[in-house]
């Protein structure tokens, strides 16, 4: 696949380990220090990297404005990928870059053969990208997370089918 999913969005590039800085920035300026209140963050904190090969970057120059990360998890005994943090600049929201990053990671997380990517959000956004609060009802993160906001998808038939456990960083 093109690194650029649509003729209208910025290049979407494997993040590398020396973007850390300007996603870093691009992070904080769309979730501030909250974000470190967040369940997921709990997963992903302890000096973990994210898998670079499935996590993408929106470049304007030699400026980030878009990001999507994937972490390696457990969800009970089965291996998954959280998804987030995801953040787009503010001023460029709704207008698909966002959709188009979690599409192009869950695209390259399927071509790397995982089989399913968890995470905290909202199902009306993420529902059409193929995620699903059904498929993780028995999923549990840990610390304080809304349960309901717990969502799945399964990037190979009937990878969800029995899911269960706490999402765990592996």
């Amino acid at each position: 696949m093109s690194p650029d999913p649509e003729p209208d969005l910025p290049p979407l590039l494997p993040e590398r380990p020396q973007d850390a800085a300007a996603v870093d920035r691009l992070i904080m300026a769309a979730f501030g220090p909250g974000r470190f209140a967040k369940a997921a963050e709990r997963v992903r904190e302890g000096g973990r990297t994210p898998a670079y090969d499935v996590s993408f970057l929106a470049w304007d120059g030699e400026r980030v404005i878009g990001c999507v990360q994937m972490w390696p998890v457990r969800i009970g005994d089965r291996a998954a990928l959280l998804l987030g943090p995801f953040a787009v600049e503010p001023g460029l929201r709704s207008q698909g870059l966002g959709a188009a990053l979690v599409r192009r990671a869950c695209e390259a997380a399927a071509e790397a053969g995982h089989a399913l990517v968890v995470l905290v959000g909202d199902e009306p956004y993420f529902g059409p990208l193929g995620f699903s609060a059904a498929a993780a009802a028995k999923v549990r993160m840990p610390g304080p997370a809304d349960q309901r906001r717990v969502l799945v998808l399964a990037l190979k038939d009937g990878a969800d089918a029995g899911l269960e456990g706490m999402v765990l960083p592996v």
